[in-house]
């Protein structure tokens, strides 16, 4: 179990034999509904690996805007990889993990219930998944848990 980085990725995928289970996303406030997530995730195939792909500081500024992340890239892999289901963690630079998914080839790519398979602007790695023959799952969204509304909440 490793947080791999992204210049060492082709090494690693070469001498793995297990099946993939790939999620990515920014996890910047930990909560058990990224938890739940995550179990859930590797619960579709229980003997592949799961590799989470985090976004990066930079990547999640430009997403979620200047005051994001609270929690760096690095802690935020550490906290991610500490996790049961989670069995790699490699970080990424890019907004959204298209490049990453065609990289590791996954068998399965895991998204929350909240999006929308047939809308590929929302989610592009949807038309890379087809492209590739990996298979989507889609994972109920934990109602009430998000890191933003975590960090609304502790501004009040």
């Amino acid at each position: 179990m490793s947080i791999i980085q992204q210049e060492s990725l082709s090494n690693f995928l070469a001498s793995n034999d297990k099946k993939i289970i790939f999620t990515n996303g920014c996890f910047d406030v930990l909560h058990v509904g990224h938890l739940r997530y995550l179990e859930a995730s590797k619960a579709i195939a229980p003997d592949a690996l799961l590799i989470v792909g985090l976004n990066s500081d930079s990547s999640v500024q430009a997403l979620k805007g200047p005051s994001r992340p609270i929690n760096n890239e690095h802690d935020r892999a550490e906290l991610l990889h500490a996790l049961k289901p989670v069995d790699h963690v490699i970080i990424f630079k890019k907004s959204t993990a298209e490049r990453l998914l065609r990289e590791i080839n996954a068998d399965f790519y895991t998204k929350g219930g909240d999006y929308d398979l047939s809308n590929f602007d929302k989610c592009p790695e949807f038309k890379v998944a087809a492209e590739i023959s990996c298979e989507v799952k889609l994972i109920n969204f934990e109602e009430g848990y998000s890191s933003t509304k975590s960090i609304a909440e502790m501004k009040i």
